[in-house]
């Protein structure tokens, strides 16, 4: 099979869809990998890697995306949609549920879009998530401790205090993996920090993981609202599968947050948990709204590709290399993936997002 990758687009995204050691497992079972020029060169990997694994190296974008499998990062962006093919297989992270009209532009073209975060295993784990998920959660303390500085608009609070001074407190709407990993990298830090979740049994888990370092409370409208303008640093951490985030933090309650402080929304490709909290990117990261310091970059782990790329890589090549062996028929054969299928032959296929976008169900 013939399989592209391009360059990704979106601001200051340096991942790449296949690694060198991929594209090494790809050609060793017979396929031919096309890579646009320079496409792993943020993430540490030159065109001559990509040729001494056996790809080869094409100068236009329009070239690697011209084969029946493509693989991405990150979901198409406008200035890509003519690129897209019908029958073409088109494997990335999407997130279309907030996202209509890359959903209208894939049913109109026929491609068999398969979205990473969709991908789930028997025990309802999402694999493919999974590494970008801890990458995110632990750069949501370390970004957030960054924009607490003064100098970068933060109210100058240092999270693991000192002895005499009080350590900065890091409220984590969400205990899955994002937050598990958020609490790891703020407890490392000294900070104080508060776990909000819906699921009593997850509660427990983390408690046997973190013991009395963090404080766990059941997620409810008056705890949130009773805890939230007490946190230096909010982390939104909350995942629905498929679905637009819910928004636990008003506006209202983010007003009567201390000025200076940070909210960092990991949910925020998905829509976002926190009402004033938009997407940014990596050019500009942040904004201030009523006096809170916001980051809203929907591609945190694109700051540290050389780590994240492989991550991925480690858990994508599995499937790539069955799509590559068997094309769609890979999709029969591996029910975890076939989970993962968006859209296919001009239809809307995920239960889920077929919710989310009635009107675009036939």
């Amino acid at each position: 099979m013939e399989i592209g990758v391009p360059k990704e687009t979106k601001d200051q995204e340096f991942r790449v869809g296949l690694s060198p050691v991929s594209v090494r497992a790809l050609c060793d079972n017979g396929h031919s990998v096309y890579v646009e020029q320079q496409a792993g060169m943020g993430s540490g990997f030159t065109d001559a890697d990509y040729r001494q694994a056996g790809a080869i190296i094409v100068a236009q974008p329009s070239a690697a995306w011209d084969r029946e499998l493509v693989i991405k990062v990150k979901e198409p962006l406008p200035s890509e949609y003519d690129l897209l093919q019908k029958g073409q297989l088109l494997f990335t992270y999407l997130h279309l549920a907030a996202d209509r009209p890359l959903a209208e532009q894939l049913i109109r073209t026929g491609v068999s879009a398969i979205a990473y975060e969709s991908v789930e295993l028997p025990d309802r784990r999402l694999p493919l998530l999974t590494p970008m998920s801890i990458i995110a959660g632990r750069l949501s303390v370390q970004f957030g401790a960054r924009f607490l500085e003064r100098q970068q608009g933060g109210r100058g609070v240092l999270l693991g205090g000192i002895p005499g001074v009080r350590p900065g407190h890091v409220v984590i709407l969400g205990g899955g993996i994002v937050g598990t990993e958020a609490a790891r990298m703020a407890i490392g830090l000294g900070a104080q920090v508060t776990i909000f979740d819906i699921n009593v049994e997850r509660l427990a888990y983390l408690e046997t993981l973190f013991d009395s370092r963090v404080t766990l409370l059941y997620s409810s409208a008056r705890d949130i609202e009773a805890m939230v303008p007490q946190a230096d640093l909010l982390i939104g951490a909350v995942l629905v599968p498929g679905r637009r985030s819910p928004v636990l933090v008003s506006r209202s309650l983010v007003q009567q947050m201390h000025p200076g402080s940070v909210i960092v929304d990991v949910a925020v490709d998905q829509g976002g948990c926190i009402e004033t909290v938009h997407p940014t990117s990596h050019t500009t990261p942040t904004y201030v709204e009523a006096g809170v310091v916001h980051y809203g970059v929907p591609n945190m782990p694109g700051a540290v590709p050389w780590t994240a790329t492989q991550a991925l890589n480690n858990s994508t090549l599995p499937y790539v290399l069955k799509l590559a062996n068997y094309g769609a028929e890979a999709l029969k054969l591996d029910s975890g993936l076939a989970k993962g299928l968006n859209v296919h032959n001009h239809q809307l296929v995920h239960p889920v997002i077929q919710e989310v976008f009635p009107d675009l169900v036939p």
